[in-house]
């Protein structure tokens, strides 16, 4: 390699990195006071409404925060529908058990600004400002977040790739995986803390509670009594895949931290859930939140006001859609 091809390597990164940081800075948390004064409002009218004729759609919502921002940056690419040309973000097949709830919240807090100020609040705001109402309105920490993104102008499912957390992910893949976008480990045990309001599908864990091995029925690192239960509730699930239970069984409508003092106890749903507590690299900031509430709740909201400006589009590298299911024409 010569040491020009060097130079222009180390310029292409650092230019990269510069865009990235830029961008976080021109966000501003008070963005649309004078383009659009009723913002936060709208916003706020929109997800309590929905909230409450809907009470999944915080938890549904987060999943589709997290699912937006680890792909690509918190750029809306996950709305966009797919045309006969493109395979979107939403087709990959780990979005594609995305509810439906969190997409309809964002339509609808859309079509809202589109008749107070059009073409004026792009949806990826929209997003980061709904995901962090529902958290406060479920009990959760509230944390700040800064406006002024663009939508993004790439929607591809080849870009999703093994990019997301999976349910049976191992925690050194999950360790890596946060490691790509800049989190560390125990901002990765932080994050995962949202499951305390999550659910899951019985088929992404269906293979641990039945025929686990000739000589057992269920991972032996599940609660009996819980496997029992999980094996009743899912018992349908190959004729109806849309069958879930809570990753919180203890208190599924409520953001806390018994999320994390289920998992000593064989109380995780996924096994990705379960190796937290025994790997000695995440075990201790799972016992460190299972004691105190309030430090999770510290360490949930910082990795969150970072998350929420990860790779944000400014310029010519978004757009303000007109619609968030399709790009600008």
């Amino acid at each position: 390699m010569t040491l020009l091809h060097h130079f222009l390597v180390f310029f292409f990164l650092f230019s990269n990195s510069l865009l990235s940081s830029d961008s976080a800075h021109h966000l501003t948390s008070n963005y649309y006071d004078k383009s659009c004064p009723r913002f936060e409002q709208i916003i706020q009218d929109t997800t309590t409404n929905k909230q409450i004729y809907s009470p999944t759609t915080a938890a549904a919502t987060l999943r589709l925060f997290f699912h937006d921002c680890l792909i690509q940056g918190c750029d809306a690419s996950i709305l966009i529908s797919s045309t006969p040309f493109s395979k979107s973000e939403r087709e990959a097949d780990i979005n594609l058990s995305l509810p439906g709830d969190a997409f309809d919240l964002v339509v609808r807090a859309k079509t809202a600004l589109e008749l107070s100020c059009p073409g004026t609040v792009s949806c990826s705001d929209i997003l980061a400002l709904a995901t962090r109402n529902l958290v406060t309105m479920m009990g959760g920490p509230y944390y700040n977040v800064l406006l002024g993104r663009h939508d993004g102008l790439v929607s591809k499912a080849s870009h999703v790739g093994n990019n997301l957390p999976k349910a049976a992910m191992s925690v050194s893949k999950l360790i890596r995986l946060f490691s790509a976008v800049g989190f560390n480990t125990q901002e990765m045990v932080a994050l995962t803390g949202a499951h305390t309001i999550g659910f899951s599908h019985c088929k992404e864990f269906s293979s641990d509670i039945y025929h686990y091995s000739k000589s057992v029925q269920s991972d032996p690192s599940i609660n009996p009594r819980l496997a029992s239960g999980l094996r009743n509730a899912c018992s349908n699930y190959t004729k109806n895949p849309t069958l879930s239970v809570f990753n919180d069984i203890m208190s599924p409508n409520k953001f806390d931290n018994m999320y994390y003092k289920n998992l000593p106890r064989g109380l995780g749903i996924l096994k990705s859930d379960r190796a937290l507590v025994s790997d000695p690299r995440t075990r201790p900031f799972v016992l460190l939140y299972a004691k105190n509430e309030k430090i999770f709740f510290e360490a949930f909201r910082k990795a969150m006001e970072k998350l929420s400006v990860y790779g944000v589009k400014n310029g010519r590298r978004g757009e303000i859609r007109r619609r968030c299911d399709a790009f600008n024409s």
